[in-house]
Order: C-alpha cells, then structure tokens, then sequence
C-alpha cells in the first residue's frame, strides 16, 4: 500500500516538476531569440536595451541613455511575468502599437516560460 501510494505521489509532483522554468534552456533561448538585439547585462551597444534586472521594472525607463520610442514610454506597462508572457508570445506590436521591435515572438509556451525565467535570474 505504502508503495502504491509513493508511486501516486511522485506521479502527481513530477509533471508540475518537468513543468518548471529552467533559466538556463532560457538562456538557450535568449541566444537564439533575443541576443542579436539585447544582452543581458548592465549595458546597451546593440539595437535594444540590455535586459538585466527588466522583471518588475516599468517599461520604456529601465536604461535612461536608450531612447525607447514612445509609445513604449507610455505605454504605463510593469514588466512582470504575465506581461512579458503575453509581449514575448506575438504581441510586442499589440500590446504596445508604435514599439520599434520587431519580433515574431516566441510561440512555444514552455519556451517563453524558460526565457522569463531566464531574464528573472539576470537579477536587478
């Protein structure tokens, strides 16, 4: 019985483990998604910002020497989680129309979720 029901519980908590960000597939993801156009550090020196400490910060002020367009610094959005999520899937130019990027997104779920994950650990 006790093996019946260790076999239930590991059942049940393995998906939801199997299912957790992983910052360094995000990583992955960053190179091949984002890096041509961002670092993830402190500094700018390419088309986009650099992205460190961007979770949780307001948008269109994270790097004051960049010159974000405007409908970016009006936008009144916080990059949080479910903000990114959404920018990052294919809604950069919906969630704010005017943006300069131009990105096709990140279609898969689990990948956009790793490469939060991802910018989460550049810290801030």
């Amino acid at each position: 019985m006790l093996k019946w029901a260790l076999a239930v519980g590991a059942a049940l908590v393995l998906p939801a483990v199997a299912s957790a960000q992983d910052a360094e597939k995000g990583k992955a993801v960053f190179n091949t998604s984002c890096k041509a156009c961002h670092d993830a550090g402190e500094g700018g020196g390419k088309v986009g910002p650099g992205l460190k400490g961007i979770v949780g910060i307001k948008a269109g002020v994270h790097h004051p020497e960049y010159k974000y367009s405007q409908p970016m610094k009006d936008s009144g959005l916080t990059w949080d989680e479910a903000t990114l999520d959404k920018y990052l899937s294919d809604w950069a130019k919906k969630l704010v129309p005017g943006t300069l990027m131009n990105f096709p997104g990140v279609k898969d779920e689990t990948k956009r979720k790793d490469l939060i994950a991802y910018l989460k650990a550049t810290g801030g």
